[in-house]
């Protein structure tokens, strides 16, 4: 069972940056990606997904040029570097993995699920 673990969110001010890890531990995790929601009623977004190896990643489209997700493989951990934050972005953003190395930008298709992490974004 593999268990994931983000932290980094914050408050931040519109312009801003910030960093979200996701620590993964248990078996070897394949496709990584992030996903935010913004209401519990509302679905998850796409945010960003990677191949096992990171040579391959995909971004919703609101997020692209301003968002990067890469991983440490020998730390266990995901990255979500966000820049140009905008209000529009605040959301809890979670941690997911696929046990399959195909990357999706649906979240149906993720296996694990962090506990989520709030970021908020003040004008």
């Amino acid at each position: 069972q593999v268990h994931l673990v983000e932290s980094g969110g914050g408050l931040v001010q519109a312009g801003g940056s910030l960093r979200l890890s996701c620590e993964a531990s248990g078996p070897p995790t394949n496709a990584m990606g992030w996903f935010r929601q913004t209401s519990p009623g509302k679905e998850r977004e796409f945010v960003a997904v990677i191949s096992r190896l990171g040579r391959n990643t995909d971004y919703g489209d609101s997020v692209k040029g301003r968002f990067t997700i890469s991983r440490d493989n020998a730390k266990n951990t995901l990255y979500l570097e966000m820049n140009s934050l905008k209000p529009e972005d605040t959301a809890v953003y979670y941690c997911a993995a696929r046990v399959s190395n195909v990357l999706a930008t649906t979240w149906r298709l993720f296996d694990y699920w962090g506990q989520g992490t709030q970021v908020t974004v003040s004008s």
